[in-house]
């Protein structure tokens, strides 16, 4: 299967060597997303809550792009300076997803790009090839 590569202007643009999204077939393998608004390029806040409704944005943006909705997420990494924040993060994903809910981990990191406090990538399954 060849690969599609999923780009949009909606979400923050790649600052390295990675594409937002590849598809292959109907998977969706989404890099992981920081709270840049995408047309500035700068951290929307350093309210951890702030960010967290950022990146879900973002994502949503990126699957919108390779033909899906956040609701066709079937995996979702989490990373996050301080797991002390988990609570928060589920709140937040309560607002973007409905049941079910994709499969996710959650895992404390040292740091991440941009001083970003939350990271999130994915695995979108798409109903049909588009």
């Amino acid at each position: 299967m060849s690969k599609v590569i999923i780009a949009t202007d909606q979400a923050p643009a790649a600052i390295g060597t990675y594409s937002q999204a590849i598809k292959v077939g109907t998977t969706v393998y989404l890099s992981g997303q920081i709270p840049l608004v995408p047309s500035t390029m700068e951290m929307v806040s350093q309210d951890f809550r702030e960010q967290a409704v950022q990146v879900f944005k973002n994502l949503s943006a990126v699957c919108e792009a390779a033909g899906g909705e956040l609701q066709d997420m079937v995996k979702v990494q989490i990373y996050l300076i301080d797991l002390s924040h988990f609570a928060v993060v589920n709140e937040v994903m309560a607002e973007f997803f409905r049941t079910p809910y994709p499969a996710r981990a959650a895992i404390e990191v040292k740091g991440l790009p941009k001083g970003s406090q939350i990271e999130i990538d994915g695995v979108m399954e798409l109903p049909t090839t588009n």
